[in-house]
């Protein structure tokens, strides 16, 4: 093979990002680019899917030329994207019915509600592993269909194809040739069987979508399509796929069942392994796929914190506290010790264990001497809080989790905060570790692209190649963990109760 580099594209909720790794699986060369968020009302989260797919690929062309390298050199790509955000366009243009409607967006809670009312959601469960939630994609898409006239008839007759940001990205990527999804990101839509494997036309009847404008779904290591040969210089095979959270499970080597990774995003998601079992949570977890090789389904428990990374950005473009992320970690250790400063950031709602899309924001223990300093830690904290609510609910329901009982790898842009970090380590009790690769997301759309060109190792010599960088062990005394986790769980429960 002369082509010895993979092209990981990672298309994430506020940009786009391509990187270039070598037959080593270590990165030549990368590029980023953010993009617009729109806001049109509250609770209402979108993007230009046109912004989606420039960025898209812009950044691989600068990437590949970052690296030295042309389209020749690229034996693959492998896509990671944000999930449950649903895109609908035309067949025949190529053009988006409406914009690309966000996983954060809560515009559907009302109807999510009268289904949960009407009894639905244990249909929904039992075959989804999921809750009805605005989160996922099924609701987004009724609402693009319910409100734009005669869309179901031209959706049935073939005219509109729905897809999550990889099928969208991979239609244009083939010049349409290709309608495609992997089990991972099928799994995210509130309308995929995760036990057969297949769309549920009861679902599908349920919310009047027609099965028509569903992509193929395949493994995450698969043949999705070639790429026109205009955009690379030649034409380039797209040989895995995976939502971003199960991207990041298989790039941390989270192979065995038992183990766990958490992701720090714009959201924070955790995903524990429950290997060829569905494991089915009694606190309102979330059952999903975790990765999906040759026709088999691996499982997994998933708990999704809404705002992690965003809290961040929110101090930075919201309040204009600070001018850079990088900056809370010096501001954290400045802060007065004496103030203990609750920031429950509900900014979209609430997500696992509660589940609640209505709530808002809230900031407690507030002071005339609270400032930058004292909200930056309250801010990096929320995160640590929230994680160990997740691990909480996880240990609940699978006593063998690691995490509280063990190890939790982490990766994520928030990861490499080391004050951050250690207050996690502090809060949940246990070890965290941190691998030399933090952006594991890319690494593990690398990795599936790569095996199936042949190019990378298996399964276990990608679990012998992970690699430490640091472990931060809890200095937190337990009295000290447990006074400030109960101050939070106060915080949450007055929060909710507004």
């Amino acid at each position: 093979m002369t082509a010895r580099y993979i092209l990981a594209i990672d298309q994430g909720t506020t940009s786009s990002r391509a990187i270039v790794f070598d037959a080593d699986m270590r990165v030549t060369a990368s590029a980023q680019e953010e993009f617009t968020q729109h806001f049109p009302q509250s609770g209402w989260v979108e993007h230009d899917p046109g912004d989606l797919w420039s960025t898209t690929a812009s950044t691989c062309r600068a990437a590949i030329e970052k690296a030295g390298l042309t389209g020749d050199d690229i034996a693959a790509i492998g896509i990671t994207n944000q999930r449950e955000t649903v895109v609908v366009w035309d067949t025949e243009t190529g053009k988006p019915l409406y914009n690309a409607i966000v996983w954060q967006d809560r515009r559907t809670a009302d109807y999510c509600r009268e289904l949960r009312d009407a009894g639905h959601e244990k249909l929904i469960t039992d075959t989804t592993g999921l809750l009805a939630d605005p989160y996922f994609s099924a609701t987004k898409l009724k609402w693009v269909l319910d409100t734009h006239e005669g869309a179901r008839e031209r959706a049935a007759e073939g005219k509109l194809k729905f897809g999550t940001v990889d099928s969208f990205l991979i239609w244009k990527l083939t010049g349409g040739e290709a309608h495609v999804t992997d089990a991972t990101n099928a799994a995210r839509t509130m309308l995929y069987n995760i036990h057969k494997g297949a769309w549920s036309e009861q679902i599908c009847e349920l919310m009047d979508i027609p099965t028509a404008m569903l992509p193929r779904v395949m493994d995450c290591a698969a043949d999705f399509g070639m790429t026109r040969p205009d955009l690379f210089g030649r034409p380039i095979p797209i040989l895995g796929v995976a939502g971003d959270q199960q991207a990041a499970t298989v790039g941390q080597a989270c192979f065995k069942p038992g183990m766990m990774k958490s992701t720090y995003g714009t959201g924070c998601f955790a995903l524990l392994n429950t290997g060829d079992t569905p494991v089915a949570s009694k606190n309102r977890l979330l059952t999903t796929i975790g990765y999906q090789l040759d026709g088999k389904p691996t499982y997994a428990l998933e708990a999704s914190i809404f705002v992690a990374g965003a809290v961040v950005q929110w101090l930075r473009d919201g309040l204009g506290i600070i001018k850079d992320a990088g900056e809370t970690q010096g501001l954290a250790e400045k802060a007065d010790e004496n103030q203990n400063v609750i920031l429950v950031p509900a900014f979209v709602g609430l997500g696992a264990p509660y589940w609640n899309p209505d709530c808002r924001g809230a900031v407690y223990g507030l002071t005339r001497g609270t400032g930058p300093a004292e909200m930056s830690k309250a801010a990096l904290e929320s995160v640590g809080f929230q994680t160990r609510d997740l691990l909480e609910a996880m240990h609940a329901d699978w006593p063998n989790a690691d995490g509280t009982a063990g190890t939790l790898r982490v990766d994520g842009g928030m990861a490499n905060s080391d004050w951050a970090m250690q207050f996690l380590s502090d809060i949940i009790g246990a070890p965290v570790d941190r691998p030399q690769v933090v952006e594991t997301t890319a690494l593990g759309a690398a990795w599936l692209a790569g095996q199936r060109a042949g190019l990378y190792p298996d399964m276990q010599g990608f679990a012998d190649s992970w690699a430490l960088d640091e472990t931060f062990e809890p200095s937190m005394d337990p009295d000290t963990r447990k006074d400030r986790y109960a101050a939070w769980t106060r915080a949450v429960q007055a929060t909710l109760s507004v």
